[in-house]
């Protein structure tokens, strides 16, 4: 597919974190450049900004999920009010999914080993916690940083629904998979399995996504309806919602590591994210997540989005270039 030069341009004027990735993903360039550019991200920018707010006993705002101040019964705990974004694991994610390089967190993962541990039950942090979004997170941070997760990958396996796919309320008694808490299990499966070589879980990962295929990415089951409107309003950072880009960028990153084509039941998702382009090649902002924040990692709503941009245009461009349909 063609991509405007000067969205181009626009996207490579921020952030290291997301000018390599385009440098890599859009431009093909070759390795050293991109991986120059990567190498910012630890000394230069956002990636730089989160690392100076880590607390000397390797957490983030004292706390595993939650930040160690946060008010169980105060205004930020509220409905509505949002999901802190300031503590241990959404920092962790965030400095991964940008691609810092682990080296720039030496001693992290032993620090967290002897300091953090989960709001649930006080469990240890590289053990994991009952919720699959939590533990998805925690197996692909764990990876990156090189601790032994195999007992999380246990805990998938173990913990699969009959259908396919994960749901973070299990422990309430659901029993049937959902869309969100399966993308984020599927997330941090992959990230993992990739990191590690480990392929004890592909059968489970596979099987969820299948779960997710079978609705087409977008549509319950047993009805036919839009799962949620919340499928099709996107946002970044991708935080635990689903969205159909967000899905459909782990669809692309999982077909290519299994050498598979693009499955063409993502048609409609695809169809979604392709309408969202603007005339001028990009895509905006089109929600906020609320929440507490170290600093805002994107631009305002209504605002054109470089990172939804990015990551729209490496989806259409796979898709396309495979030719799906």
């Amino acid at each position: 597919m063609m991509i405007d030069p000067g969205v181009i341009r626009w996207m490579l004027d921020t952030d290291p974190a997301l000018r390599w990735q385009v440098e890599r993903d859009l431009l093909e360039e070759p390795e050293a450049v991109w991986q120059a550019t990567r190498a910012r991200i630890a000394t230069e920018g956002m990636g730089a900004e989160l690392l100076s707010h880590q607390d000397p006993d390797g957490q983030w705002a004292g706390g595993a999920y939650f930040p160690g101040d946060f008010d169980w019964h105060g205004p930020e705990a509220a409905d509505g009010a949002g999901q802190p974004w300031t503590a241990t694991t959404w920092t962790l994610n965030t400095l991964r999914e940008w691609g810092l390089e682990a080296s720039a967190l030496a001693g992290t993962a032993e620090k967290l080993a002897a300091n953090s541990t989960w709001e649930y039950d006080d469990l240890p942090y590289w053990g994991g916690e009952v919720d699959a979004c939590i533990n998805g997170f925690t197996l692909a941070n764990g990876a990156w940083l090189g601790v032994d997760v195999e007992g999380i990958a246990t805990w998938f396996a173990e913990h699969a629904m009959a259908e396919g796919g994960w749901n973070c309320e299990w422990v309430e008694g659901s029993t049937r998979a959902s869309f969100p808490s399966t993308l984020n299990s599927l997330k941090g499966i992959l990230d993992w399995e990739i990191r590690t070589g480990d392929a004890r879980l592909r059968e489970a990962r596979q099987a969820a996504q299948e779960y997710l295929l079978r609705r087409r990415m977008l549509y319950r089951e047993s009805t036919g309806e839009l799962v949620g409107p919340w499928a099709t309003s996107f946002g970044y950072p991708f935080r635990h919602v689903y969205t159909a880009l967000n899905a459909l960028d782990y669809v692309r990153r999982a077909s290519l590591h299994d050498d598979v084509a693009p499955d063409e039941r993502a048609t409609d998702a695809i169809e979604v994210v392709r309408a969202a382009q603007q005339p001028d090649g990009t895509w905006l902002q089109e929600r906020r997540y609320p929440g507490r924040v170290w600093f805002e990692l994107d631009v305002p709503v209504g605002e054109r989005s470089p990172w939804l941009t990015f990551f729209a245009l490496r989806v259409l461009r796979w898709w396309d270039e495979n030719d799906a349909r």
